[in-house]
């Protein structure tokens, strides 16, 4: 008897001990937690996350003692950045947050033993609920890193008001943006009717060049390399150069949609989140303005055969502590963030997709709970899309990030210098289809050059 008593103390006292160390490990208003965070949703508008964060500091993030610090709104490019001189301890970096999103590339510069392993955290029935391929993405090895918050496709935005104007004169209607041979054709035309103006900007000259091989079953990438010797880069570059050297496609550096805003260009291809920045308006030279209508259509096509688009954006990162309430708050935050409801106010707001299949399947039921008439177009757009089109992830391999941007780099200045020959040797009476012809085939040559063919 004296046993069994004695062993039952024992137990109730080991019971006790470890429901508060297991109270220790969750965060709560009598030993609260806050996390700073780095994102990229809305650095130059009002951020949609941003309005999702306040709304679970008070709420959850009151019960359960957690408070969401946003500290950086900024790009991709920015928190590469500080994240690689927080990591190095560099002179004046910002201190590592505990949430950050990101692309996969980061996980190198932090180093993944220093990431939360989500998958330690949410149960097999929770991570089933995820879109399958944005939950992929995240894994490193049997580890899952990034966990997907709202992922983007590609689409082609159009000031519909400017356009509309310019077809009533020329007959050129929208189904000449269903291909890119469609759309150069369009930017020539436009050139000459706006007397010089661009037509479109191209937000991703590598996006365009994966797609099109892709269209013509090549790989851009092949064991870590551009394949630009390919036969298929030159059918996918000559129509781009053409449209270019020709003055229909802008190539100067920054974002489209604040060439929107002064119409120097009415099109561009980019993330379906462009839509958050799209004006609502244009300023003329004069200062006039004049009220605009813009609207989304399918990523153009390359071919009859084979329709692409890229499907892109990163997800949310956490850094593991040896405080396990901390990691125990980033998990509570994640979860709430990608329940349907939260998960769909916040990507609807911000031109995005959402990352459970119960949200996905929710969004494309009725496109009319979308209240705003350009957003509910890029839905259009992507649903659209989800029909007909092959959605692709870009590659991962080493150096890709650094590729990607020479790439960038290149394309514009080739296509730059190329156009300036073109208006110099014309100008000085040169026929301007033997220029054409001559530029668009040096202007192969030059870009394979500086990308080590």
């Amino acid at each position: 008897m004296k046993k069994t008593l004695a062993f039952l103390l024992t137990l109730t006292l080991l019971m006790t001990v470890l429901s508060g160390c297991s109270h220790q490990q969750m965060p709560s208003p009598a030993d609260p937690v806050t996390l700073n965070i780095w994102h990229v949703y809305g650095s130059q508008t009002i951020s949609p996350l941003n309005t999702l964060i306040d709304e679970f500091n008070r709420s959850v993030g009151r019960e359960h003692g957690i408070t969401i610090n946003v500290v950086s709104v900024t790009s991709s490019s920015a928190i590469d950045e500080a994240l690689s001189a927080s990591a190095n301890n560099e002179p004046g970096a910002e201190a590592m947050p505990d949430l950050f999103t990101a692309y996969p590339r980061v996980a190198e510069i932090v180093g993944k033993e220093n990431l939360l392993p989500w998958d330690d955290y949410f149960s097999e029935n929770e991570l089933s609920a995820f879109h399958a391929e944005f939950l992929t993405e995240g894994y490193f090895g049997n580890q899952l890193l990034m966990l997907p918050v709202a992922k983007s496709a590609e689409a082609f935005f159009l000031n519909q008001t400017l356009f509309d104007r310019f077809c009533a004169d020329t007959g050129i209607t929208s189904d000449a943006l269903a291909s890119f041979d469609g759309v150069f054709q369009t930017a020539r035309t436009y050139y000459d009717w706006s007397d010089g103006q661009s037509f479109l900007q191209i937000n991703d000259f590598y996006h365009y060049a994966y797609l099109g091989m892709k269209a013509y079953g090549v790989e851009l990438v092949r064991g870590g390399t551009l394949q630009l010797d390919e036969e298929a880069f030159q059918s996918v570059w000559n129509p781009l150069a053409e449209a270019a050297i020709y003055g229909g496609i802008c190539l100067d550096e920054g974002y489209a949609a604040a060439r929107w805003k002064t119409a120097e260009v009415i099109a561009n291809t980019g993330s379906t989140a462009d839509v958050l920045y799209q004006p609502s308006e244009i300023i003329y030279p004069d200062n006039t303005t004049e009220a605009i209508e813009a609207a989304a259509y399918p990523y153009p096509t390359f071919t009859d055969e084979e329709s692409g688009v890229i499907y892109r954006g990163g997800g949310l990162f956490a850094m593991k502590s040896n405080d396990e309430r901390r990691n125990q708050a980033a998990v509570i935050f994640a979860k709430w963030l990608t329940e349907k409801e939260h998960n769909l106010a916040f990507v609807t707001n911000a031109g995005y997709l959402p990352v459970t299949d119960q949200a996905f399947d929710a969004l494309f039921s009725d496109l009319n709970q979308i209240e705003k008439e350009n957003y509910r177009s890029v839905y259009a757009a992507v649903e659209t899309m989800l029909d007909s089109y092959t959605f692709y992830a870009l590659p991962l391999y080493d150096g890709a990030s650094e590729a990607q941007l020479d790439f960038e780099a290149n394309v514009k200045a080739v296509l730059k210098s190329a156009r300036n020959q073109y208006v110099k040797r014309i100008g000085n009476g040169e026929d301007p289809e033997t220029v054409m012809e001559v530029l668009i085939a040096a202007s192969l040559t030059e870009l394979r050059s500086l990308s080590g063919k």
